[in-house]
């Protein structure tokens, strides 16, 4: 099962809407005979991949599968049946499909045609690979996990708010690995006036996996020469405006490749929640936030986000530096997370926490 949610992570953030699932066949003398993963777009499932690599070799093998094997009928027919039709024997399944067209009944197939089945092997980590899929199916947005880059004193800019660099090169690489693994990634205004950022994955070899970038802008200020605008036929942008936002803004974002949705405001800014939920009628499920301030404020304040990755450095940017969340101390920021994993990149200390 640890292998087959590896083969899993394969597919973060290029099988939306579907979840990204691994799968592994082991024949009855234990050797694997067949592997697969979500294929880009979603189809075909890995359990269809590992049943071709198998052949025959799948009859009377047992199936390791990360998420329960679809029963209905959608774009391809249900994994559950030509598992049944391969003629496995046994398969073990880390955590159910809360999607209303399966949620049971994909094992209860398998049970009823004679195979043996286990439930719940390897379930913490499965579902950390499948929470997007989760949360979209049972909450109807993605699953909202915050990046912040924070000085030694909890800041993210200097005091006259122009962009500093704060962690180290291990750290960058592993948010672009965090980008790579997303659907898509969000940031206010704020940041794009002040950073003109690209938020691409630049991995050597994962130039591709870039997410689609999101701009929270309620008056559609997202200058034309920004570099998101810029490159938006390369990589899809977003900007999400206010109801009341200029149309003729709306009309040179849309020309010049932007795709533009509107929001109701609350307090003058896009609301948060509505945006998730429309994000998540999109299907999107893996939602990366970079910032800023105000737009992390927004998300914690509204109890939207699921899971944070803080890289701390160790050098202060000092009192009158901008701070990572807007109205809220880090501590008090993360105080309804649990930290769940911690580790040393370079001189940064690198924390991931989830919602408790």
């Amino acid at each position: 099962m640890t292998q087959a949610i590896a083969l899993g992570r394969r597919g973060l953030g290029r099988t939306a809407p579907n979840p990204s699932v691994g799968a592994i066949l082991v024949s009855p003398e234990g050797y694997a005979v067949g592997r697969g993963w979500t294929d880009v777009g979603g189809r075909p499932h890995a359990e269809v991949h590992a049943l071709a690599r198998a052949g025959e070799a799948a009859r009377g093998a047992t199936l390791y599968v990360t998420l329960e094997p679809c029963s209905h009928h959608g774009r391809t027919p249900p994994c559950a049946h030509a598992v049944i039709a391969a003629g496995v024997a046994r398969v073990v399944s880390a955590v159910g499909d809360p999607d209303s067209r399966v949620s049971g009944r994909g094992l209860a197939q398998l049970m009823e045609a004679g195979l043996a089945v286990t439930f719940g092997v390897g379930a913490v980590e499965a579902r950390r690979l499948t929470i997007g899929h989760i949360t979209r199916v049972t909450l109807g947005r993605p699953h909202v996990a915050l990046k912040l880059a924070v000085s030694a004193d909890g800041k993210v800019g200097s005091a006259d708010r122009r962009p500093v660099a704060i962690t180290g090169e291990e750290t960058r690489a592993r948010v672009h690995l965090m980008r790579a693994e997303a659907d898509a990634i969000m940031v206010g205004i704020g940041t794009v006036l002040s950073d003109d950022p690209a938020l691409t994955c630049r991995l050597p070899g994962m130039e591709d996996r870039s997410p689609i970038r999101i701009v929270m802008d309620s008056t559609l200020r997202t200058p034309l020469e920004s570099c998101l605008v810029r490159t938006a036929s390369e990589t899809p942008t977003w900007i999400i405006g206010g109801v009341d936002a200029p149309d003729d803004a709306e009309r040179a974002l849309r020309a010049a490749g932007a795709e533009v949705m509107r929001v109701p405001l609350e307090n003058g800014r896009p609301s948060v929640s509505e945006t998730l939920h429309l994000l998540g009628a999109r299907g999107v499920t893996r939602l990366m936030v970079e910032g800023g301030p105000t737009l992390a404020a927004a998300l914690l304040n509204a109890d939207l986000v699921d899971a944070a990755a803080i890289a701390t450095a160790p050098t202060a940017l000092g009192l009158d530096a901008v701070p990572a969340v807007e109205g809220l101390g880090l501590d008090q920021a993360l105080s309804r997370f649990a930290l769940v994993a911690r580790t040393q990149l370079g001189a940064d200390d690198w924390a991931e926490y989830e919602r408790g």
